[in-house]
C-alpha cells in the first residue's frame, strides 16, 4: 500500500521523511488526481483536527475515497471524548500501574510516534495507546488519583515535537511507512436488552411518542428487554446489549459520544458511530457518491480559495449547503452571483469547506428507508406550500411541512430503490433514509441520512407494526451473532 503524507504546508515541515513526498492538504482535498488513487494510506499530519478543520476534512475525504487515513475520523472523535478516554484508562489500568510504578505519584506526560516512544519503560503503553487511538503523533497525559489514570490523549503537531525527539520521530516514521498494519481488538457481549435513546423534550425527534411505544412493543414481542433512556443514562450503557438512537444525531453531540461508547462496550448500535460521522457531513457524501459513480446533482466542494469556481461549474440558481446541515437548516438557494458570494463566505466562516450543488426543482423528494442493506419503506415528501423544500417556517415561527405519501416499496420505481440501496451501502449496513429526486427518467441521490424519521402514521403507513418488528429483528439477529462470535462489527 502506497503512503501519502498530508500536511498544510509541506515546505514548512521540520521533519525529513525518507521515501515519501509530503502533499499539501489543499491539493489532496481539491485535486481530482488524488480522487482516483487506490490502495493508499493517508498519514494526516495537519496541525488541527478540530471539527470541520482542514485536518478533519483530509481524514473524512480519505475515508470517502476508500483510502486509509491515520487518524481516522473515529480516532479523531475518540480523542475528544472524555467517556472514551475513561474507558481506555480502565482497559489500560494494569499496564498503567506496571509502567508507572516507579514514577512520582503526580502527573506524567509523554509523546508517542506511531506507537513508539523514546521514554524508557513506556514502550508497551505507547504501543497500546496507538492501537486504541491510532494517530501518527500523540501526547498522552497520565495522573495519579488513588492509582494511575489516563487523563488525556491528543494529537501532537509537527511544530510541538520536542527538539530532542525529532530524530526519533523521523526514524520511527520512516520505519512505519514501510507498511505496518493496525489491529484493534473486538469485544463481545452476552445479554439481551435493548436501550432506546430518546429525548422527550426534542423539538423534531426522529420518532414521535407513538412510534417509540411501537418499538417497545415490537421488542417485547420478540423477547427483548427494552428500556427508554436519556443522555443522563450514558454511564449505564454496559447494562445493555444494544443501543437504538431515536434522538437527532450530530458529531459534536452526546448522541455520537454515546454511540461511540456503546460500540466500545460491545453493544450493537444503530446509529453506529461511523454512520453518524459519514452521514452528518455532506462533503463525505459528495466524495463517496462521485467515487462510486452514483448519480447526484452536479456538486462543487468549495473553500475560500476557489469560490469563483462555483459559478464556472454550476448555473444559477444553485444550492449552498453547510456540510453538517440538517432539517433544511444551513441550506440556502441562491439566485444571483452576489448572493452566492455572500452566502458562501458566511458558510465558510463556520467550516473550511462548503457544498455547492445544482438546483433540481421537483414537486416532491423520494425517501427510501434502508435497513441492513434492504429497503424498509418508501415515501414521497412533498415540498411545503410556496417553498422549494419540504420544511419551511410559518409566519408564527412554527414548522410547516409538505404532505407525506407512503407507498409499498414494490410500487416505488426500481431506479429509485436501486439508487437508494447503492447509496446506503456506501455508508454502511445501518438504518438510513435516502433522499432522491426523479427528473424525467433520471434519478439523483440528494443525501443519505442516518437516524431517519419513523413516525406513527407516516413512514409506517404501509407496514404498520411489521415495520417496527423488522427493525427490532435486525437488532436481535446481530446480538445473537455477536454472542456466537460470528459478527465482527
Amino acid at each position: 500500500m502506497s503512503v501519502l503524507v498530508v500536511m498544510e504546508n509541506p515546505e514548512d515541515c521540520s521533519l525529513v521523511f525518507s521515501g515519501v513526498e509530503p502533499v499539501a492538504a489543499r491539493s489532496y482535498l481539491a485535486d481530482e488526481a488524488f480522487t482516483a488513487l487506490r490502495g493508499v494510506k493517508i498519514i494526516n499530519l495537519c496541525r488541527s483536527f478540530r471539527y470541520q478543520s482542514m485536518g478533519y476534512y483530509v481524514s473524512l475525504l480519505a475515508e470517502a475515497r476508500g483510502h486509509k487515513p491515520i487518524p481516522s475520523i473515529t480516532a479523531i472523535q475518540d480523542m475528544k471524548s472524555v467517556g472514551i478516554i475513561r474507558l481506555a484508562s480502565e482497559e489500560l489500568a494494569e499496564l498503567l500501574e506496571r509502567a508507572l510504578a516507579d514514577r512520582p505519584q503526580e502527573k506524567i506526560s509523554f509523546s508517542a510516534y506511531f506507537g513508539k516512544t523514546p521514554e524508557k519503560g513506556l514502550e508497551q503503553l505507547a504501543s497500546r495507546l496507538f492501537k486504541l487511538f491510532p494517530t501518527p503523533f500523540l501526547r498522552a497525559d497520565c495522573n495519579w488519583q488513588n492509582g494511575w489514570q489516563l487523563q488525556n490523549v491528543s494529537p501532537l503537531s509537527l511544530r510541538d515535537i520536542p527538539e530532542e525527539e525529532r530524530d526519533f520521530a523521523e526514524a520511527v516514521s520512516t520505519d512505519y511507512f514501510t507498511g505496518k498494519k493496525l489491529t484493534i481488538p473486538k469485544r463481545q457481549v452476552s445479554r439481551y436488552d435493548l436501550a432506546i435513546l430518546h429525548d422527550p423534550e426534542e423539538e423534531r425527534p426522529p420518532s414521535d411518542a407513538r412510534a417509540i411505544k411501537r418499538f417497545v412493543k415490537a421488542a417485547e414481542n420478540l423477547g427483548l428487554g427494552v428500556e427508554i433512556i436519556t443522555r443522563e443514562d450514558s454511564n449505564r450503557l454496559s447494562e445493555f446489549d444494544a443501543l437504538f438512537i431515536r434522538e437527532t444525531t450530530n458529531v459534536d453531540h452526546h448522541t455520537y459520544r454515546m454511540a461511540r461508547k456503546a460500540a466500545a462496550e460491545g453493544l450493537v448500535v444503530i446509529d453506529d458511530p461511523e454512520s453518524i460521522l459519514r452521514c452528518s457531513n455532506k462533503v463525505y457524501l459528495a466524495e463517496v457518491l462521485s467515487r462510486l459513480k452514483i448519480p447526484a446533482p452536479r456538486t462543487v466542494i468549495a473553500h475560500c480559495k476557489n469560490i469563483d469556481h462555483i459559478l464556472e461549474e454550476l448555473p444559477l440558481p444553485c444550492v449552498l449547503k453547510q456540510p453538517d446541515s440538517a432539517f433544511s437548516q444551513g441550506v440556502v438557494l441562491v439566485r444571483e452571483s452576489d448572493a452566492l458570494m455572500q452566502e458562501a463566505k458566511r458558510l465558510l466562516s463556520k467550516s473550511d469547506l462548503v457544498i455547492a450543488q445544482e438546483y433540481l426543482p421537483s414537486e416532491y423528494d423520494w425517501r427510501i428507508g434502508v435497513l441492513d442493506k434492504r429497503p424498509l419503506f418508501a415515501c414521497k415528501y412533498y415540498m411545503a406550500s410556496g417553498h422549494w423544500q419540504i420544511l419551511r417556517k410559518g409566519k408564527s415561527g412554527k414548522d410547516v411541512y409538505g404532505r407525506v405519501e407512503t407507498l409499498p416499496v414494490a410500487k416505488a420505481p426500481k431506479k429509485v430503490v436501486n439508487a437508494a440501496l447503492k447509496a446506503a451501502a456506501a455508508i454502511g449496513d445501518g438504518l438510513y433514509g435516502v433522499d432522491l429526486k426523479q427528473v424525467g427518467d433520471k434519478v439523483y441521490v440528494i443525501e443519505v441520512n442516518d437516524n431517519p424519521n419513523i413516525d406513527a402514521g407516516f413512514e409506517d403507513e404501509v407496514l404498520q407494526d411489521e415495520l417496527y418488528l423488522r427493525v427490532v429483528e435486525v437488532f436481535l439477529k446481530r446480538i445473537e451473532r455477536r454472542k456466537t462470535g460470528s459478527l465482527n462489527v
